[in-house]
């Protein structure tokens, strides 16, 4: 080859450099065109659907369909309501609160700030459900008592942990000056969510070379254009699957070259299959059966404590009732106390009594005034009570406003009390604390299953099918010794290439990994199982518990009947008492002293009456709720308390 031809031969590689970088620099220039307006009509999509409706079950996927950019953007959570529900407004009238228990209850639902709290913990095991359909470890709601074991972590955090190897997936050796011969392990990739991957990248460089015999030049400058299309999913069977393509366009100064510039694509199909350690669908779903027990798990939690703040609420309730009924009696008794002054006076007055006498009854109505204060401040102290538990927030209104109870304290009743065995079963069938436990030793059920496993080698197959194209721009010496010619190459001799796997590359094969001793798998397998008989014992004493709270709640009701009918007889009694003294007095057997002592007692008989009666009040919930009927009774849906609105009550 002469000066004159290399030189045209140089200018013409100079020129399809430049050429190429500036097709380059268009094409790069589109694709940042492209993702722009991409991002505009993001933009666009993310405003119209500000107006959409919040989401109310964080378990369900985001509708992709119309929208497709919902999967990449949050969803909307509603702000946390700190008002109290209109019903609770409606209730104020005139400066009162007429209030029942039904009422009490139905508002507690509705604004009782810690239920408020507790809803969350049903949204974040919804969120795990979501999360572990992914293909991602479950995080668990530990304040609902919905733990993940942690043997299901004991080989990697997440279903979808695989791995991202690029062996078989890039360009290859396709084009390269020698051919070259390796080993292929492919190893499980991906998520239960299917990953599309694209890069590209652009690069120019030039390097020294120690020789002009490969390259016919010393230095040698390549520009190189590379984009790359791929798609991962795992499947729960434990196989795992992807597909890669590759492009790649090289322009280089390099002479002595059969394509310049060249195109190299190339398609591969990789599947892996685990046999062993890793396969099965209760070992690829063991966050998902976790997650949607724990779902099962948060509910009945939030049953419990619906259940314990209800009765919680009538027990201030008829604390209130009670503080009432005291006022009540200390209004009377002031009454009594005040009438025996004014007849003492009136006698002192006529000489009949002494001064003394009359200081005595004098006194005696200061007392019951002060007693009457106290009650009443006891009245204003249990409103104040009582209205945290069915308000989120006291507002002016609400902490000015009287509480008139409607429901007077229960006289005691033998239908009240139940039969011990039917209390029990009651209990055992309704309690929420029993499928709480019953749902921890599924989920060690499951970690029981990972664990034994884990104990199994690794045994993976897997397949690898590729085909290459390679194309460019070929140099062909003239036979008549002038300027080479240049043939130029096409997007259809790849596709020919392609479709002919004229370049084709077949793997197939299978990795074994036998751990010597496998003494960690042990011990994990058997520290599952150690957490399910630990659950299973934990079960047990869930029952016994709930046994002694049935039968101490049967026995608070029989001895609280027995005390309110003693302590009504003893009122019978003081009355009786008063009526004889006040009628001593009245012939002058008695003093007005005496008077004021049967006064008393009949005082603190009448306030021991309204607390047995108030104490039986309370152990009639007590026994709802040891047996776990308290929504039931009071037909309150658990899944509208869910939703924080009674919306079967309305």
């Amino acid at each position: 080859m002469n000066k004159r031809t290399e030189r045209k031969i140089s200018l013409e590689g100079g020129r399809g450099s430049r050429a190429l970088t500036s097709s380059v620099l268009r094409r790069t220039a589109a694709v940042c065109l492209l993702v722009g307006l991409t991002l505009l009509g993001a933009k666009a999509l993310l405003a119209g659907a500000a107006n959409e409706a919040v989401v109310s079950d964080y378990s369900a996927n985001p509708k992709v369909f119309p929208r497709f950019l919902s999967p990449y953007r949050p969803q909307q959570i509603p702000s946390a309501d700190l008002s109290n529900s209109p019903t609770l407004s409606q209730m104020i009238r005139e400066g009162k609160i007429e209030l029942s228990v039904k009422q009490l209850l139905e508002a507690v639902v509705e604004n009782n700030l810690d239920l408020a709290v507790a809803r969350y913990n049903n949204s974040f095991a919804q969120a795990d459900v979501l999360r572990t359909n992914g293909g991602q470890a479950a995080r668990g709601v530990d304040a609902a008592g919905a733990s993940i074991p942690n043997s299901l972590f004991s080989a990697a955090i997440g279903a979808g942990a695989g791995s991202i190897g690029a062996t078989g997936a890039g360009v290859g050796v396709t084009g390269s000056i020698s051919g070259q011969q390796r080993s292929i392990n492919l190893q499980p990739r991906g998520a239960y969510d299917p990953t599309f991957l694209f890069n590209f990248s652009w690069d120019r460089t030039t390097s020294p070379l120690n020789t002009v015999v490969v390259a016919g030049t010393p230095a040698v400058t390549p520009n190189t254009a590379f984009y790359q299309f791929a798609w991962q999913q795992a499947l729960t069977t434990g196989t795992s699957f992807s597909v890669t393509l590759s492009n790649q366009r090289q322009s280089t100064t390099q002479q002595n070259l059969i394509y310049n510039p060249t195109v190299i694509s190339r398609m591969s199909i990789n599947v892996v299959q685990q046999l062993l350690n890793g396969f099965g669908f209760g070992v690829n779903r063991r966050f998902q059966t976790v997650a949607k027990n724990n779902l099962k798990i948060v509910r009945e939690w939030f049953r419990q404590q619906v259940n314990t703040t209800l009765a919680q609420a009538q027990n201030s309730y008829w604390d209130l009732v009670s503080a009432q009924e005291q006022v009540h009696a200390a209004e009377q008794a002031l009454k009594v106390a005040q009438q025996l002054y004014e007849d003492n006076k009136k006698r002192a007055e006529v000489g009949v009594l002494a001064p003394l006498d009359v200081t005595s009854a004098e006194s005696e109505v200061a007392a019951r005034q002060r007693d009457l204060i106290v009650a009443r401040t006891n009245v204003q102290t249990q409103e104040i009570t009582l209205k945290t538990y069915f308000s989120k927030q006291v507002t002016d209104e609400l902490g000015a406003a009287e509480i008139v109870a409607i429901d007077a304290l229960p006289q005691p009743q033998e239908a009240d009390i139940p039969p011990l065995s039917e209390a029990l079963s009651a209990a055992m069938q309704n309690r929420p604390e029993i499928p709480q436990a019953e749902g921890v030793i599924k989920n060690d059920e499951v970690a029981v299953q990972f664990t034994h496993n884990l104990i199994k080698p690794t045994f993976n197959v897997f397949g690898l099918l590729a085909t290459a194209g390679f194309y460019g721009n070929q140099l062909i010496p003239s036979l008549t010794g002038g300027p080479p010619i240049v043939v130029h190459g096409g997007l259809a001799q790849e596709l020919n290439q392609f479709i002919h796997y004229k370049y084709p590359e077949y793997a197939f094969g299978f990795a074994v990994t036998i751990p010597l001793r496998n003494r960690s798998a042990q011990a994990d397998a058997a520290r599952s199982e150690l957490d399910e008989r630990q659950a299973e014992t934990s079960l047990q004493r869930t029952r016994n518990q709930i046994d002694l709270e049935v039968r101490n709640g049967v026995i608070g009701l029989m001895q609280g009947k027995a005390q309110v009918a003693a302590a009504q007889s003893a009122v019978q009694f003081n009355k009786q008492t008063v009526d004889a003294e006040e009628k001593k007095l009245a012939a002058g057997v008695s003093t007005p002293y005496n008077v004021i002592l049967v006064q008393r007692d009949l005082l603190a008989a009448q306030l021991a009456e309204v607390q047995a009666r108030a104490s039986y009040a309370m152990e009639r919930v007590e026994i709802d709720r040891a047996t776990g009927v308290i929504l039931e009774k009071n037909h309150i849906d658990l899944d509208d308390a869910l939703q924080g609105r009674l919306i079967s009550q309305r």
